[in-house]
């Protein structure tokens, strides 16, 4: 039986190290791979269509979200950004799990659109730690430190239809853990039923 992939959607809030643990986890593995997202915003160099994005123009953005080719979208910093449905499914019947790193809003477009989604939420141990993540980062000014903290807030509120939680207050556990969750999803009998019947 060739093994369908799993789509697994990654959220929390900035500071939380989500890709920490996501890169922990997925490390040395090649049956897990990031989505490719599609974007109106233009090229950096060094940027290859394909790769880091799928770049297009307004119009075709536009044309997507109509014709329902994208699984979510946002707009961020006056330019859209999308994850698209061919490039999902086709990894996934390639056997591959496919990541997706969003925001709960787009995680709760998801969920409409491909209910079997897997969706983890990463949080930190505790609003304090949180701030105190961000500002050992020294990136962020204070005024985006309180706005983070707001909307980590809000995240926690708005996160409740997430299929699981990971507290990240030690990566390796966490890591592991998220490991164990995409190992037990490929285990759900109802996947292998049509296996079990022909054997």
């Amino acid at each position: 039986m060739s093994e369908k992939g799993k789509l697994i959607v990654i959220s929390g809030p900035s500071g939380a190290g989500k890709s920490t643990v996501v890169n922990r986890a997925i490390e040395g593995r090649k049956d897990v791979c990031f989505s490719t997202s599609v974007t109106t915003r233009s090229p950096r160099p060094g940027e290859v269509d394909g790769r880091e994005y799928f770049f297009v123009d307004f119009e075709r953005f536009r044309e997507m979200v109509e014709k329902d080719e994208l699984l979510e979208h946002a707009e961020y910093v006056a330019n859209r950004y999308g994850t698209p449905r061919f490039y999902v499914e086709q990894r996934l019947n390639e056997g591959m799990n496919v990541l997706l790193d969003i925001e709960v809003q787009g995680a709760r477009q998801v969920r409409k659109k491909m209910p079997e989604a897997i969706l983890i939420f990463i949080a930190p141990p505790s609003l304090e730690e949180l701030e105190r993540r961000l500002r050992g980062r020294a990136t962020d000014t204070e005024q985006a430190i309180e706005g983070r903290l707001i909307r980590a807030r809000q995240e926690f509120q708005e996160a409740d239809f997430y299929d699981y939680l990971i507290v990240n207050d030690d990566v390796e556990k966490a890591a592991a853990k998220l490991t164990a969750i995409i190992e037990a999803e490929h285990c759900r009998f109802s996947d292998w039923a049509n296996w079990l019947r022909s054997n």
